[in-house]
């Protein structure tokens, strides 16, 4: 009786879907084959996770394989991250492939233990702010830092967990562009980003606020301003915060009204060439007192050009540059602007970087990478082009949850990460997830820490372009500066900034493994 029912619903429902199928006009393929063309639909929702588990290779999905999210997973939860029976990656073929050269020889030597290193310290190997006298200058505690991801683009219990979890592994979480919220604030040292639409530093009409400015990062522990004049994800693009997703927290963060669309211009309108943003970056560093610097992506050359002749009498400048790579993503975008507009990572820094080079500019500024570079194979590629920082966004965000379901642009992310979604965001538990994101952190930099001291460093920013080639294949390797034409003594610390980086990794680092096996003297 009870199947004789069940069969009658289920053949009940099929006909209603029929019917539906068959008098609609939106989907001709659904009017001419009813009910079976449901599957196709459905299919295609759920193609993404279906290529992720069943279809795709260790390491051929995008925009994080397999391999790559596994690392991070098991990193955040402090479970076996190695690897055996060999890599999986397409050596033999691939172009492009960074191998990193390390020494047989050398007074620095790695420990074996597989989570030695993680309690070391691995500041900046420079000061930030230091070259310009800021008031509030620091060396940065960690080189690896969490990038400028906003409240309301992120949930409250995701900015949450990764403010906490920077307290907890010692690192610098950005805000993001919509500024300063309750959330930010668990502890964990802040950089504040200024915004085309200045959020959380504008008057009622919208226009920046000095004073509104200082009061904020008055209240927090902002260590840093970093000025956003654009990101890779969409880069030349503003942004749109629909009305429906503003709620009352938000607004107040934000400044900005209720029941109307939240608009981000492309473009600052506090200044708008080289040399009025210099002078903005001296009028905000002179009345906070804190290391201003500028996040962008790259595209046309002018710019940087323009800014290293200004910067050139060391009257103004700004303290840090961070490059976003064009592979870069946590915001939504039109896909053109994904996939086509500005440089990746690696042609968009060394491009900068050159310009600053043959001005003799380097060493005044901390250069920080961002786009991909939360996996250890990038960033340790990074600081050998020149990075003294990295910043992470996406690695992060894997490590609070996110299964790249890639549904940030929908407000429906599942795990609770990119969404404004009660129901949604309660799921991710920010206690847990912060301990989780302070455990990512702590073996990034155990593994940036590791393979330094196996090609003979004390640390990741003591690599040059010398310690690393790029694959063609089997059939030849190019030295990384060759490929991005270096030229001798690019990408290396000052003297300076390497005996002192040298001094403190000499003092903290581990000389000996957690079985007390003895390894070479740490006096190098």
């Amino acid at each position: 009786m009870k199947s004789t029912a069940l069969l009658a619903a289920v053949a009940a429902g099929t006909a209603g879907l029929a019917a539906r199928d068959l008098l609609q006009k939106q989907h001709s393929l659904k009017r001419n084959f009813p009910v079976v063309a449901n599957a196709r639909y459905l299919l295609e929702r759920i193609g993404p996770e279906l290529r992720q588990y069943i279809v795709t290779s260790n390491d051929e999905e995008r925009p994080f394989s397999r391999d790559q999210r596994a690392w991070v997973y098991a990193s955040s939860k402090k479970e076996n991250n190695y690897v055996g029976f060999g890599t999986d990656n397409d050596v033999e073929r691939v172009e492009g492939y960074p191998i990193l050269k390390h020494r047989t020889f050398s007074d620095v030597a790695a420990p074996t233990s597989t989570h030695h290193g993680e309690e070391t310290p691995l500041p900046s190997a420079k000061v930030l702010g230091g070259p310009r006298g800021r008031r509030h200058a620091f060396r940065p505690q960690s080189v690896v830092n969490i990038s400028g991801m906003s409240f309301g683009s992120l949930s409250a219990n995701a900015i949450h967990a990764l403010n906490e979890g920077a307290r907890l592994a010692g690192a610098m979480h950005c805000t993001g562009e919509g500024s300063l919220s309750p959330h930010h604030r668990q502890g964990g040292d802040l950089i504040f980003q200024i915004g085309t639409a200045y959020f959380g530093c504008r008057d009622e009409d919208g226009n920046f606020d000095l004073e509104i400015l200082k009061e904020v990062v008055a209240s927090a522990p902002v260590r840093a301003i970093e000025i956003k004049l654009s990101q890779g994800a969409k880069p030349g693009l503003g942004g749109m915060l629909p009305a429906a997703k503003i709620s009352d927290e938000i607004a107040e963060t934000r400044g900005i009204p209720q029941g109307v669309d939240c608009a981000s211009p492309s473009r600052h309108t506090e200044f708008h060439d080289v040399d009025s943003m210099l002078d903005f970056v001296e009028v905000v560093a002179d009345a906070t007192g804190l290391p201003v610097g500028i996040k962008s992506a790259v595209g046309d050359m002018d710019f940087w050009e323009d800014l290293a002749a200004a910067m050139a009498d060391g009257e103004r400048g700004v303290d840090f540059i961070v490059i976003d790579g064009g592979e870069g993503g946590t915001g939504a975008a039109p896909l053109v602007f994904s996939d086509a507009v500005a440089m990746p990572f690696r042609l968009a820094f060394t491009r900068v970087y050159a310009v600053f080079a043959r001005a003799g500019l380097t060493d005044r500024v901390t250069w920080v990478g961002s786009g991909k570079l939360g996996l250890p194979e990038n960033a340790l590629v990074a600081f050998a082009l020149g990075c003294d920082m990295v910043h992470v966004a996406r690695e992060a965000m894997l490590a609070v949850g996110c299964i790249q379901a890639q549904k940030c642009h929908t407000d429906h992310c599942p795990t609770g990460v990119a969404t404004q979604n009660p129901w949604l965001s309660r799921g991710l538990d920010p206690t847990l997830k912060a301990s989780r994101v302070d455990n990512y952190i702590r073996t990034l930099r155990r593994d940036l820490l590791k393979v330094s001291e196996a090609c003979g460093v004390w640390h990741p920013g003591l690599l040059t372009v010398d310690d690393v080639e790029l694959l063609l294949g089997n059939r030849k390797a190019t030295p990384l500066g060759e490929v991005y034409d270096y030229e001798p003594g690019w990408g290396a610390l000052s003297d300076e900034d390497a005996a002192a980086i040298i001094e403190i990794m000499s003092q903290t680092a581990p000389t000996e493994d957690d079985e007390d096996l003895p390894v070479t003297s740490p006096h190098g």
